[in-house]
C-alpha cells in the first residue's frame, strides 16, 4: 500500500518550513519511526519519521524547498524492510575501511541538521570527516576542510563546482590567498536577527551595571557540590543560584517579571525564566516554567535536559515561549561586561559574565576576591532606573550570602 509521506501540523504562529535535509533517497528502505527528513522552521527543526516500514519510491520535494504543513514530501511504499549485508571485497577502499572502523569504535555520529544537509548536498558519510567541535562533533568548518583537502579529491566534477560556489572565491594576491565566503542565513538565524532588531526599534532599553562578590557562592558549591551530585545525579552549577536569586528579587519587584502589551502592563505571578543556551544553529532561549517552585537539584535537572534537547536539535516550540524574565551568561565565553537586549515582550533581562579575581576593600584591607559584573537591560518605558538598582542590589545581597536564599529574605 502507497503512504503519502506529509508535513506534520506545524506550530501555533508558524506559517511554512523549509525542508533542509532528506535523509534517504528514492528506492531505499526505511523502517517505521526512523526518521526521513528535516524540516527547520523559524524556531525548531523538526523530524518527519516514517509511518511504516516500507520503501521510498518518489521523493516530491527537494532540499531547500519552503513547504506548508499537509504538503505531500514522498510516497513510500509499505511492506517488510530486508537487512543484507553486501560483501566485502579484499580491495575495499581505505575511505569505507576507515569509515566502518569508526563506526565500530565510535558509535552512531552526532551531527546538526546544518551539517547533515551539507554532507547530503555533497553525498558525504559522516564517518569521513574529523570533527573538532565538543566530544567530537562534526561542524560546517570541519565539512568544508575536507572537500577541500585531499580525501576530497575525488569528489565528482559537480560536487566540486558546488564547493566552489559555497565554500570561497580565492585570489592570489602578494603570495598570499584571499577568500570570500557567501551564506544564507538559516531560517532561525534570520528570525533572531528580526527579533532582535524589533526589540531595539520597540522597547526603551537602558542597561544599569553592579558587582557580586561570589567568595560564599564559590565555598558553599565546592563544600556540597560532591554530595550534591552523589544524592540527586546532577552537578551544582552556578546558574542554579542566580536564577533562584533571580526570582526572589522577582518577587519584591513585580514590574520587573512583567510584560508590555500595547499599552498594558501584564504582571505574572509566575516566574518562568528563560535561560540563553547556544546550539550549532544559534542562540536558544529554553524556558523553565515555575522556577520558584523548583530545588536547586530539580532545576539543575531541568536546566541540563533543556541544553541537550537545543544542542540535539529536538528542542520544541512551546520550550521556547512564554517566558517571563531571561538570564543569559556570557561569561562561559570569557566576556567581562555586555548590554544584553531584551527577549520581547519580556520587560528584563539579566547579564551574568566572567568571575574574576580583583582586589577589593574590605574592611579597610585590600584582598583578593572572585567578583563577577552583572547587567540588567530593562525596558524604561514601564521600569524606572531605582527599582533596576534596587532589583540588581537585591540580587547581589543575596549572592553574597546564600543563606537569604534559603530563608527567603
Amino acid at each position: 500500500m502507497s503512504i503519502e509521506i506529509k508535513v506534520p501540523p506545524l506550530p501555533e504562529s508558524v506559517s511554512d518550513a523549509t525542508l533542509v535535509a532528506w535523509h534517504k533517497s528514492a528506492g531505499e528502505s526505511v523502517s517505521r519511526d526512523e526518521n526521513l527528513v528535516d524540516l527547520e522552521t523559524d524556531k525548531v527543526v523538526l523530524e518527519v519519521p516514517a509511518p511504516a516500514s516500507g520503501t521510498i519510491v518518489k521523493i516530491v520535494v527537494d532540499n531547500g524547498a519552503t513547504v506548508q504543513a499537509g504538503d505531500v514530501l514522498a510516497i513510500l511504499e509499505e511492506g517488510e524492510v530486508g537487512v543484507s549485508a553486501a560483501p566485502q571485497s579484499e580491495t575495499q577502499p581505505v575511505a569505507e575501511s576507515a569509515a566502518i572502523a569508526k563506526k565500530d569504535l565510535g558509535g552512531p555520529i552526532k551531527t546538526s541538521p546544518a551539517v547533515r544537509r551539507l554532507l547530503d548536498e555533497h553525498d558525504l558519510d559522516a564517518t569521513m570527516v574529523s570533527g573538532t567541535g565538543k566530544d567530537g562533533r562534526i561542524t560546517k568548518s570541519d565539512v568544508m576542510l575536507f572537500l577541500k583537502s585531499d580525501d576530497g579529491a575525488n569528489l565528482t566534477p559537480g560536487d566540486r563546482e558546488s564547493v566552489a560556489n559555497s565554500a570561497a572565491t580565492e585570489s592570489q594576491v602578494s603570495g598570499f590567498v584571499r577568500t570570500e565566503q557567501r551564506v544564507a542565513m538559516t531560517r532561525l538565524r534570520a528570525r533572531i536577527a528580526e527579533r532582535l532588531l524589533e526589540a531595539q526599534q520597540t522597547a526603551a532599553m537602558l542597561t544599569t551595571f553592579n558587582e557580586v562578590d561570589l567568595t560564599e557562592v564559590i565555598e558553599l558549591r565546592k563544600r556540597y557540590k560532591d554530595s550534591f551530585e552523589k544524592k540527586h545525579g546532577v552537578r551544582l552549577g552556578f546558574m542554579s543560584f542566580f536564577a533562584k536569586a533571580s526570582v526572589e528579587a522577582l518577587k519584591r519587584f513585580p514590574v520587573v517579571n512583567a510584560s508590555v502589551e500595547g499599552t498594558d502592563i501584564i504582571y505574572h505571578n509566575y516566574f518562568d525564566i528563560g535561560i540563553a543556551v547556544s546550539s550549532d544553529r544559534g542562540l536558544m532561549v529554553p524556558v523553565l516554567r515555575d522556577v520558584d517552585q523548583m530545588s536547586f537539584a530539580e532545576f539543575e535537572a531541568a536546566l541540563n535536559a533543556m541544553a541537550g534537547k537545543a544542542q540535539s536539535g529536538t528542542i520544541s516550540l512551546e520550550d521556547l515561549t512564554g517566558g517571563t524574565f531571561t538570564i543569559t551568561n556570557g561569561g562561559i565565553f570569557g566576556s567581562m561586561m555586555s548590554t544584553p537586549i531584551l527577549n520581547q515582550p519580556q520587560s528584563a533581562i539579566l547579564g551574568m559574565h566572567a568571575i574574576q579575581q580583583r582586589p577589593m576593600v574590605i574592611d579597610d584591607d585590600i584582598v583578593a576576591r572572585p567578583m563577577m559584573y552583572l547587567a540588567l537591560t530593562y525596558d524604561h518605558r514601564i521600569i524606572d532606573g531605582k527599582e533596576a538598582v534596587q532589583f540588581l542590589v537585591a540580587i547581589k545581597e543575596q549572592l553574597e550570602d546564600p543563606a537569604r536564599l534559603l530563608l527567603q529574605i
